[in-house]
């Protein structure tokens, strides 16, 4: 073959494997089954396994694990110090005690299904991680992140994603260790942490704010930045023992507290699903169905431990700490499948050399089982209750005094009346004057340095893109009755409008045009309400001088 051919080759098996793949997630997307199901069935059959296609494996697992990286940073930018404060002692006693019951029965149902200590310690850990892509996913497509069940769902999926982080480290620092007392791989460990902690700190505090206001003068360089930041950290947290997860991890909580943490996340957003499906897909590639058949038994019992045993122990402890069973069992199924975090983190034991890839085919199996299922559990969510209610009695307590005192706190407090897209002069002075008046303003601006301005002089301005349906999806929008956008072009207020939509937004919608020929084409596009600030302001101004003209006539 001439190095012509060789070099086309890999472009090519790309270029069919991506084909491949947008028919199978469109297959996946008409059946209403997560696509990464589809991801994984793809790498089985482009595969060794099956057809043997695609021979490019070392360019599928360089994107894999640049996917993973992103991954991981984005955990980690959403990790937010106040909300990580505000989630509560529910969400923190919740995601600890479905920690310990899954980890602890869990280790012994696997060593009773006769697998060896480390594989049971892996495994077991691995099935305590439930998907936060993919429950956020779901709970916004239902409507239901802002409800009670939802707040605390995220509250401890934020708790496992930390868990995760923690559970790489500590395997991480075991790598090696087989000469090593406890004691000495304890010590290395804490000091890591500690030297890991004390580099986020300074970075945070002294570096980051200010590059970061640098980088965020353009768009494209904000996204290259986060991309180098967090695959950087990634390297780095593997050149000092610990893995690519966990630094890429802390690469994102350290941007976490930043103004431009929503335009990033927003950004990355499509990127890191892009990028992910090269690791589901190579993890496919990579199963070992000579190994799978002896794991269907094992993955049935733990699949079936994972649907009732996970969501039974967080109705357990949200009953019995005061939460209705309703509330308890919706935000049960939420932890009724293992996550891609559980697969990445037995293929990070594989890598280290604690575990086999029988390990790994176990975890696959159950997480395409438990995701599967429990997709629609959620979905059906409220259906599955009114069939099991009677029978879920033992649950709640006869006063759940928590969620009483909930619901009568006041809900939303910071949501706006109205937001304003756009803060340039008309929009700034249209927000201020909104103010004035006593309403509750939000805006959203795309220039870092105007928001920081705004800011400072004591108004609430979101930093992002509000064309960006992923960026809309962090808007305080349920409920608020009115949206402005004084953006200048037609083409964004028509990507606005579509945002909006997508988001669900319930309110009333006006948009500002520049004349009569926007205007018409902004209403055929679906605005409600036009606003013509420049005919406005000639007819203000008309008036106005008209009648001093006439006071000042009628003076002489």
């Amino acid at each position: 073959m001439s190095p012509d051919a060789m070099h086309a080759a890999p472009f090519a098996e790309m270029a069919l494997l991506l084909g491949i793949t947008a028919a199978a997630g469109a297959l996946a997307t008409r059946l209403k089954q997560p696509v990464l199901i589809a991801y994984i069935v793809v790498g089985i059959l482009v595969g060794p396994a099956v057809f043997g296609l695609v021979q490019a494996h070392d360019q599928i697992d360089l994107l894999a694990q640049i996917g993973v990286a992103v991954l991981l940073f984005l955990v980690g930018l959403k990790l937010d110090l106040q909300h990580v404060r505000h989630i509560g002692p529910v969400a923190l006693a919740t995601g600890l005690g479905q920690l310990a019951f899954t980890i602890l029965f869990g280790f012994f149902i696997i060593l009773a299904l006769g697998k060896g200590v480390m594989e049971a310690l892996y495994v077991a850990v691995a099935l305590t991680f439930s998907s936060t892509i993919i429950i956020v996913k779901l709970l916004s497509d239902k409507r239901e992140l802002d409800s009670l069940h939802g707040r605390i769902a995220v509250g401890f999926l934020i708790v496992q994603d930390i868990a995760v982080v923690v559970a790489m480290m500590a395997m991480s620092a075991l790598r090696g260790a087989d000469q090593a007392a406890g004691w000495e791989v304890a010590v290395s460990l804490l000091a890591r942490v500690a030297g890991a902690a004390v580099l986020v700190y300074l970075l945070m505090r002294y570096v980051l704010p200010g590059l970061v206001r640098v980088m965020a003068r353009s768009q494209e360089l904000l996204l290259v930045f986060a991309i180098a930041w967090g695959t950087g950290l990634a390297a780095l947290g593997e050149w000092a023992g610990f893995s690519k997860e966990a630094g890429a991890f802390l690469a994102g909580f350290s941007l976490a507290s930043t103004s431009y943490r929503e335009a990033i996340s927003a950004r990355l957003t499509g990127i890191r699903d892009f990028l992910l499906l090269f690791f589901f897909i190579d993890l496919g590639a990579k199963l070992d169905f000579s190994t799978l058949g002896g794991e269907i038994v094992p993955a049935m019992v733990l699949s079936a431990f994972v649907l009732i045993g996970n969501p039974l122990i967080v109705m357990a402890i949200m009953g019995y700490m005061g939460y209705r069973k309703r509330t308890g069992f919706l935000a049960g199924l939420t932890v009724a499948q293992i996550s891609e975090f559980s697969i990445v983190f037995v293929a990070m034991g594989i890598s280290l050399g604690h575990v086999g890839m029988q390990a790994l085919g176990l975890t696959t199996l159950v997480g395409v089982v438990t995701i599967a299922l429990s997709t629609y559990m959620i979905l059906f969510s409220h259906a599955l209750y009114d069939r099991l209610a009677p029978w879920l009695g033992v649950f709640e307590r006869k006063r759940p005094h928590r969620e009483l005192a909930v619901e009568r706190q006041p809900h939303g407090t910071s949501r706006p009346d109205i937001v304003v897209f756009g803060l340039g002069r008309y929009g700034e002075r249209l927000a201020r004057r909104l103010k004035d008046s006593g309403l509750a303003v939000l805006g959203v601006e795309f220039d870092p340095e105007l928001v920081r301005r705004l800011r400072a002089q004591g108004m609430e301005v979101r930093f992002g893109d509000g064309q960006d349906a992923d960026f809309m999806e962090s808007l305080p929008l349920e409920g608020v009755p009115w949206a402005v956008s004084t953006l200048p072009d037609l083409e964004s207020n028509r990507a606005l409008l579509h945002a909006l939509a997508t988001r669900g937004f319930a309110g009333e919608v006006a948009m500002v045009a520049r004349d009569d020929a926007q205007g018409a084409a902004l209403k055929r596009a679906g605005a409600p309400t036009v606003l013509y600030p420049f005919r406005d302001a000639v007819d203000f101004t008309v008036e106005h001088l008209a009648g001093l003209i006439r006071s000042e006539m009628e003076t002489t």
